[in-house]
């Protein structure tokens, strides 16, 4: 946590001293890695603006993530502004680069704050970072006017104005509510120190299906390996060629590299097939399962 801290302070500071860009400089940057890919220009204006990052950063620190991951994560969201900045649109970069970092300051927070009690719509989204907010500011103007708003009633005005149905709303304040809770917390006191994490079923293989797998997969290989070399060469070329590659080559094609009619390469084909087939059922009964 110490050593976070220090972190967080070096690249504030870092920041703060970085130079200030004026609009005319900033076209030139801009110009220059649009244009020429010129990095030591784009390293310049990134640089420049990671002030405006790290303040970016701070505004989300309510949510609980490291600021150091956060003023990472703005950094990310303003290299990207930079690579895609066009020049020639008549906008200041900062005025650009302020969406691209937001938005991945708030991808980062939607995918670590707690991905129990967080949606991952883009409805979603905007009620997680907007319902404080907007309820908030309903419930002031609604005492201003000397008027007391039920919950159904603000949930119904909090669903209109962000464009969400009221049961998201609903669901959205109860899971705000609650606490986060580590999955390496221990259960009771009674359990010897259980984890929560240990009380997960393990969806993954295990040993005995791995291993069964694995046998399978190396008889099997052993199997083909042996039905192929029953083939001659040119047999085999074909399988090879039609079966065997990431990209399957046609008839037509391996017909001219041989000298043969695309019909011939296929009657060809399908007779080394009908080789392997009885090579490899006649090398055990087992391989009858695979071929079924």
């Amino acid at each position: 946590m110490a050593l976070d801290n220090v972190r967080e302070v070096s690249l504030s500071r870092t920041a703060m001293k970085a130079e200030m860009l004026d609009a005319e400089t900033e076209l030139k940057l801009a110009y220059a890695w649009r244009d020429d890919r010129d990095e030591a220009a784009l390293h310049r204006l990134i640089t420049a603006y990671m002030r405006l990052a790290v303040s970016m950063a701070s505004k989300f620190k309510r949510y609980g993530a490291p600021m150091n991951d956060l003023i990472q994560e703005a950094g990310l969201g303003l290299m990207k502004a930079a690579d895609k900045f066009d020049p020639d649109r008549g906008v200041r970069f900062s005025t650009y680069a302020i969406w691209w970092i937001k938005a991945s300051i708030q991808d980062y927070v939607m995918r670590n704050w707690s991905m129990v009690r967080t949606g991952s719509t883009s409805s979603q989204k905007s009620l997680f970072f907007n319902l404080r907010r907007v309820q908030a500011r309903l419930e002031r103007e609604s005492e201003a006017v000397g008027e007391k708003l039920d919950k159904h009633q603000l949930r119904q005005m909090i669903s209109t104005e962000i464009g969400v149905p009221i049961h998201d709303v609903e669901m959205m304040e109860g899971r705000l509510s609650g606490s986060d809770y580590s999955l390496n917390a221990t259960q009771t006191t009674e359990d010897e120190g259980r984890e929560w994490i240990e009380a997960l079923e393990d969806d993954s293989a295990q040993a005995a299906e791995t291993v069964e797998h694995s046998h399978d997969t190396e008889q099997l290989r052993s199997w083909l390996l042996s039905a192929m070399n029953a083939l001659n060469e040119r047999e085999r070329f074909i399988v090879r060629e039609r079966k065997l590659r990431d990209e399957p080559r046609t008839l037509e094609s391996l017909g001219q590299e041989l000298s043969l009619s695309k019909e011939r390469v296929r009657q060809l084909e399908a007779a080394a097939f009908t080789k392997m087939r009885k090579s490899l059922e006649n090398q055990s009964r087992e391989v009858h399962h695979f071929l079924a």
